[in-house]
């Protein structure tokens, strides 16, 4: 499992409360920009539409001179208790379902992709607060 990109703001602005590997239909220029490290996770999300997920937003530069739409929506490859699942628990709690990892399993891409609860304001700052005090020790110590 080689990761090719992280959702960092993901991890900064949700806490994390389940986790799924599923699969995704690319075209063969996305796979090639994939390939090349040309993708954005930032901003990205899954949507659901008739018992299918989709991924919106993830945007995927064009290979070379290949015209396509960069950001298309995707859709994901999970099984239907899998996505009926998710869609529960999305709407029973209000939570947000966000892209984590895009990673290379075998010769295949795949997306990690999480149900998530989106933290408080207070909650990023002391998040902030107890980074700089590791820093600071960190810097003391040495």
């Amino acid at each position: 499992m080689k990761i090719i990109i992280k959702n960092k703001d993901a991890f900064f602005n949700y806490e994390i409360l389940e986790k799924y590997k599923a699969g995704l239909i690319l075209k063969g220029w996305e796979v090639k920009s994939i390939r090349e490290n040309k993708v954005q996770l930032k901003g990205a999300f899954i949507t659901f539409k008739n018992d299918e997920a989709y991924i919106t937003n993830m945007h995927i530069s064009q290979y070379m001179s290949v015209k396509g739409n960069e950001l298309e929506p995707r859709k994901l490859l999970l099984n239907k208790h899998e996505i009926r699942h998710i869609q529960d628990k999305k709407n029973r709690n209000s939570l947000a379902v966000i892209p984590l990892n895009l990673f290379w399993d075998n010769n295949y891409i795949k997306l990690e992709i999480a149900l998530a609860k989106g933290k408080t304001k207070a909650d990023k700052r002391h998040r902030i607060l107890e980074k700089d005090v590791r820093k600071h020790l960190k810097k003391i110590t040495y």
